[in-house]
């Protein structure tokens, strides 16, 4: 049967035998099929870039600062001008892994690259933009993706003394609380004077500053309260009282540049540890190289691998420590007052040697 022009083209459809219909059935089949004709939707296959503007829009805009900029460079430079015009549904493992394989990247960054592709898939199915199905990219393989290039750089109690020598005023101060309480750089950043409880001895990490944004921590469990050991809390009044921003909402190292509205930055700090670590000879110093160093003299006391990762603050043994919270407590306090003697009151008989393991 013909039927009228649908989108400028006359159709023919078989609705079925003469002997099947009369006249009025078959009018109304008619009628249903010329209905559905012009009312039927062009089924559209995202491309990769549709895909990344709504997921920047859903998702991304709801994780933290850090985690969105360095999705967003990994987007601009590397995945929408290899794959932006692709369409989502056309990814395949092994055009994928071989490009992955060719950018001249660190092995973890690639990774990243590989993540980041089966998550804009993954979105895509949840966004019913494509079909439910496996996700092609789990088949991706990132040789290397968990290792680090270079092996962390720790120091030992007396190259962290002749550092100190190096640093003065609110960095040396920063260096201090870094390597005594294993901090992230970022945490370490976000303190505030409130975050300080002077009669029970205790610093609250509640957030951290990333390219002087402030946002919350790393992990759920980065959020905790560490014991400030006496010396420690002594270093830290003495700076309040010379401080231009002691205000409890100021931060603990608030930079006079800035007037006080931000602390002092990321950069500034860096440089500050990088030029005093040139000037004893020292290379491969970075803001982590403290954390590091924290954690290598953790083990260097003898802390219990358990009690290290409660301090460490990493998140995959929580319900494990916390059978044992109170033994634990007393066991990461007594750490930490051994950390606060190495790096504020050394004794080389606590510990010696390379603090690099």
């Amino acid at each position: 049967m013909c039927f009228p022009e649908v989108n400028g083209r006359r159709t023919t459809r078989k609705i079925g035998k003469l002997i099947d219909f009369n006249q009025e059935q078959a009018d109304a089949r008619a009628h249903e099929i010329v209905y559905r004709l012009k009312h039927k939707t062009e089924v559209i296959v995202p491309t990769v870039e549709m895909v990344a503007k709504q997921y920047r829009d859903e998702k991304l805009s709801k994780l933290r600062h850090s985690t969105r900029k360095s999705a967003e460079s990994w987007l601009k430079c590397h995945i929408l001008p290899r794959w932006g015009k692709t369409p989502i549904s056309e990814l395949e493992p092994r055009p994928v892994e071989l490009w992955i394989d060719s950018c001249n990247l660190a092995p973890r960054t690639r990774g990243h690259l590989r993540e980041l592709l089966h998550r804009l898939v993954d979105f895509s199915m949840w966004a019913r933009l494509i079909p439910d199905g496996l996700n092609p990219i789990r088949l991706v393989t990132v040789r290397g993706s968990s290792k680090r290039r270079k092996r962390p750089r720790s120091l030992t109690v007396q190259e962290f003394q002749l550092l100190l020598k190096h640093l003065t005023g609110p960095l040396r101060t920063m260096a201090q609380l870094q390597v005594c309480l294993g901090l992230r750089v970022s945490e370490l950043l976000a303190l505030r004077w409130k975050d300080v409880d002077w009669i029970s001895s205790r610093l609250h990490i509640e957030h951290g500053i990333v390219m002087q944004h402030f946002d919350d921590v790393k992990t759920d469990g980065s959020r905790g309260t560490k014991f400030l050991d006496p010396a420690l809390l002594a270093i830290l009044a003495a700076w309040k009282q010379v401080t231009d921003f002691n205000e409890m909402d100021d931060w603990i190292f608030a930079s006079p540049v800035k007037l006080g509205r931000l602390p002092i930055s990321y950069t500034c700090y860096k440089t500050a540890l990088q030029t005093a670590a040139k000037e004893i000879g020292i290379a491969g110093i970075g803001t982590h190289s403290l954390r590091h160093t924290y954690r290598s003299w953790l083990d260097a006391v003898g802390t219990p691998l358990t009690v290290q990762q409660k301090l460490m603050r990493h998140t995959d043994i929580r319900t494990t420590l916390n059978v044992y919270g109170d033994v634990v407590t007393n066991e990461m306090q007594d750490a930490e007052t051994k950390i606060a003697g190495l790096a504020l009151e050394p004794d080389s008989r606590m510990i010696s040697g390379s603090a690099n393991d």
